[in-house]
């Protein structure tokens, strides 16, 4: 479909609704500027990361960039934090759905994060409703009704929590709309779409548009999402600085560039947050060649192992010494309210996680359930007390080391064939959500994203591939892999249950690749919102 403005297609027949709500000719021109102006660097700045694999897969190792030493050694702060910004004890996440959107702007927690990124499939109806459903909350008219007749309604604006956006990341394409044959960036459509139509509203309402962003690897990706935001503020007329950006430290390569992070976007800056799972992820992507960096199961890396305590650390150091928030990372636990059992463990394990982080000093932390808002906020509450935050908790002790966040040796730590087998249902199942539309999932009582899922096929790629050893003595060797893969499959309907051939053909080229494909989502993306 061509649209009026020259050289810009969208791919497919699109509701009328979404073109005069969302994809109107100013909103397009603003897209078109976006493009034109930061997609080449973009794409320099994927490239360079390619270059940097490069050079890892070579065997050299991660360290803190000497270039950049005079911004760690100088004196300087981040901007101070707007009102609706500075207590963020509690933050909930989850996708752009209304009902999500209701429910989590109802919950109690101080911020929701409104994902268009791990927790959301991006089929072209949900980034257009997303962007539908937060104009109409901004505008305090959204509501849904759902198949069963409940009716979901917002509470009063200065009851509700404050609304950040996630973009997609510098990675990703949207195929669903491209300038002269080439798709746009999904990270500045969903920062375009949005900010455009909210930015004043935002002002006006007492508040401003307010950002995440996610899976960043260099300091010069942050510096690319400052000069959008100068920009765009400059573009629809809003004082700039009025933007605040939280960035998601959840690449090993960005624990190195923390405050250059931060110095980049000073006047926007909101904080840092641990995205534990994708950094996780991170670190195995990042040494998929490595056989002495293998991790063992899943669910024994926790925060509590070296290297992610020690990542931890010196989040809440960095952001402390340069006035920004800290926030915590997810639980990944979720609460039941038909078992009791389980309601009690995943109550239990949220709080001695929210726990260590309060005592770490964090000034928040992440859930993704409201039934969990009241257990973290009790754990942030005991520590911060009346205060917003506890920035006063410099954490001096913390020494950079390079080394620490490099070490993965888990004491302990062992691959089990449930281990495998967890990997392979949770890909499984994960994956054919996504490709029905649904980016956040409760299984086995952990909510699971696009995040946990790549750990899932990463750890099976990194073990078939290096020949890991089973805590049984076995090899885990393609041929085992697949017969894992067969029986686990056949406990879930079979290959002919709904999109389980897409899926298996999937996981198994990432699996079974020569080569460590960078992400799922690449590839899961072409077989969106197409015929099974």
């Amino acid at each position: 479909m061509n649209l009026k403005i020259e050289g810009l297609v969208l791919e497919k027949n699109t509701p009328d609704i979404y073109l005069h709500r969302v994809l109107t000719d100013p909103a397009l021109a603003f897209l078109r500027e976006l493009h034109e102006r930061f997609n080449p660097t973009r794409r320099e700045l994927l490239a360079q990361r390619h270059e940097r694999q490069a050079r890892l897969d070579a065997g050299q190792d991660l360290d803190f960039l000497p270039e950049t030493a005079g911004i760690r050694e100088a004196e300087w702060m981040v901007a101070g934090a707007p009102k609706d910004l500075n207590d963020r004890r509690v933050e909930i996440t989850g996708p752009t759905d209304a009902k999500m959107v209701i429910n989590a702007l109802n919950s109690g927690a101080k911020v929701f994060m409104a994902d268009f990124e791990d927790a959301q499939s991006p089929t072209w109806m949900n980034v257009m409703q997303g962007q539908v459903n937060l104009q109409d909350a901004i505008r305090d008219r959204l509501s849904f009704t759902s198949d069963d007749g409940r009716s979901y309604q917002m509470k009063p604006a200065d009851e509700r929590a404050t609304l950040v956006v996630r973009p997609r990341g510098w990675h990703l394409p949207e195929k669903n709309l491209t300038l002269n044959g080439e798709p746009l960036s999904a990270s500045l459509v969903d920062f375009g779409l949005y900010f455009f139509h909210n930015a004043e509203e935002r002002r006006i309402r007492g508040s401003a548009p307010y950002f995440y962003l996610p899976k960043m690897e260099s300091y010069l990706e942050a510096r690319l999402w400052n000069d959008v935001f100068n920009f765009a503020q400059d573009y629809v007329k809003i004082p700039r600085g009025s933007i605040r950006a939280t960035c998601l430290i959840e690449t090993i390569n960005a624990a190195f560039q923390m405050e250059e992070f931060l110095y980049e976007l000073r006047d926007h800056a909101a904080g840092l947050n641990a995205g534990r799972w994708d950094y996780i992820f991170s670190l195995i992507k990042k040494h998929a060649l490595r056989p002495d960096r293998i991790l063992p199961d899943r669910s024994q890396v926790t925060m509590n192992t070296p290297f992610m305590r020690a990542y931890a650390q010196l989040l809440v150091r960095t952001c402390h010494k340069r006035g920004a928030h800290a926030i915590g990372g997810m639980a990944a636990f979720i609460p039941s309210r038909k078992d009791a059992a389980v309601n009690e463990r995943a109550i239990a394990k949220v709080t001695e996680d929210k726990t260590l982080e309060a005592e770490a000093g964090f000034d928040g932390t992440w859930v993704a359930h409201p039934d969990l808002v009241p257990v973290a906020q009790r754990v942030f509450d005991e520590y911060l007390g009346h205060r917003p935050h506890q920035k006063h908790k410099l954490r001096e002790d913390v020494i950079p080391d390079a080394k620490k966040l490099l070490d993965t040796h888990i004491p302990g730590g062992r691959i089990t064939e449930e281990g495998v087998r967890h990997n392979i249902r949770v890909a499984i199942q994960y994956m054919n959500c996504w490709l029905n539309g649904l980016g956040a999932v409760g299984l086995y009582n952990l909510m699971e994203d696009a995040a946990t899922a790549e750990i899932s096929r990463a750890q099976l790629w990194q073990w078939v591939h290096h020949k890991a050893s089973m805590d049984d003595g076995r090899v885990l060797t393609p041929e085992l892999y697949s017969r894992f893969r067969n029986e686990e499959l056949d406990k879930l309907g079979g290959p002919d249950k709904d999109r389980h051939k897409q899926v298996i053909e999937l996981l198994d080229g990432l699996v079974l690749a020569k080569d460590f494909n960078e992400f799922l989502t690449l590839p899961a993306y072409q077989l969106l919102d197409t015929a099974r």
